[in-house]
């Protein structure tokens, strides 16, 4: 299974990048690189989504999709 990484996008703070996988059945699977933007500590979290997709295209999208919902969603406030 060969890895296709796309280049990174600058999401507020963060930069995601989207990366696609060939699944052994010819399908496609999505997954995310979540890094800050800026050198304030590290932060780096990586996202693989079990969903399948029939084109590298459309795992791209989606891939693309959940890193602008975890870069750009409000955090719940702290008590």
């Amino acid at each position: 299974m060969n890895q296709n990484f796309e280049s990174a996008i600058p999401m507020g703070n963060y930069i995601v990048s989207p990366a696609t996988q060939e699944t052994s059945n010819g399908l496609y699977r999505a997954s995310i690189a979540v890094q800050r933007a800026q050198s304030k500590g590290a932060y780096c979290r990586i996202f693989n989504f079990d969903c399948e997709f029939v084109s590298r295209e459309a795992a791209r999208v989606y891939a693309i999709t959940q890193g602008w919902l975890e870069a750009g969603a409000p955090r719940p406030q702290a008590c």
